[in-house]
């Protein structure tokens, strides 16, 4: 496949269930391979498109657990969705995205039921600035790749491994098709392991090989913050945990398992 000249959006469909990636979602870690995160947002795209297509009451994504199991090349790619646990109010499925007949990244995700808890409704996670009160990051001076590339960074880092910040982008997830406002904040989520790096990448690589996330409140708007501590191990293992926040304040949590491996 050849890539977009001036590419519109992440991703273009070409029928069900297969997409063209874009130049849009090159990766850090190496430019001719997908960024990972747009791929898991059109993962939690096709989730909701299935379960519309399924039953009327748009029951809410409340946990997301990726498991990356190699690399993405930039090229066409394809996804399915199954139901593993079908439920009135609770199901469990699973959807994978696969290249070249091998599968790539896999999606289990529990929706639930929304019930009325506002009078018991408390938060014991932290608030973080707003985006209007940090300043403008430019992670392309840190990471090169398509995806870093189309993406607005707002952060005030503590030190290297502990920052807040605040990501948005412009670039639709799927070329001329809506998407909800988590399946594009879902499209952001693995930038949190890039966006307070503990140690240079020319020192240390430290991909991470899953992603979970855990929801108690869909993501609204476009900025989504995140407020963040990377952990890299004695052994070779490292963990980025991040509270995700929209304009309303904290909404979720997300855990990253990070393979270190020393350059040189």
């Amino acid at each position: 496949m050849h890539a977009d000249a001036t590419p519109r959006a992440y991703f273009r469909r070409r029928g069900a269930g297969l997409f063209d990636a874009t130049a849009l979602v090159g990766g850090a870690w190496t430019a001719t391979e997908q960024h990972v995160s747009p791929a898991l947002g059109l993962l939690a795209h096709e989730v909701e498109r299935h379960r519309d297509a399924r039953r009327e009451d748009h029951l809410p994504l409340a946990r997301l657990s990726f498991d990356i199991l190699g690399a993405i090349p930039i090229d066409t790619v394809e996804t399915e969705v199954e139901v593993i646990r079908p439920g009135r109010t609770i199901e469990l499925v699973e959807a994978r995205l696969s290249h070249a007949g091998l599968v790539a990244l896999v999606l289990r995700a529990w929706l639930m039921h929304p019930y009325e808890t506002s009078d018991v409704e408390a938060v014991a996670l932290g608030p973080i600035a707003p985006p209007e009160r940090m300043a403008p990051w430019d992670p392309s001076t840190v990471w090169p790749g398509g995806f870093v590339g189309s993406v607005e960074v707002r952060r005030t880092e503590l030190e290297p491994g502990r920052a807040a910040f605040w990501l948005r982008t412009k670039v639709p997830l799927v070329e001329g098709e809506p998407a909800s406002d988590l399946a594009r904040a879902v499209g952001l989520f693995d930038m949190a392991n890039g966006m307070t790096p503990r140690a240079p990448s020319s020192q240390l690589h430290f991909p991470n090989v899953d992603l979970t996330a855990h929801l108690f409140e869909a993501p609204q708007g476009d900025w989504l913050g995140f407020d963040t501590a990377v952990t890299f191990g004695a052994h070779g293992i490292g963990l980025t945990a991040s509270t995700i926040h929209d304009w309303r304040g904290p909404i979720g949590t997300i855990a990253q398992c990070l393979t270190l491996r020393p350059r040189g």
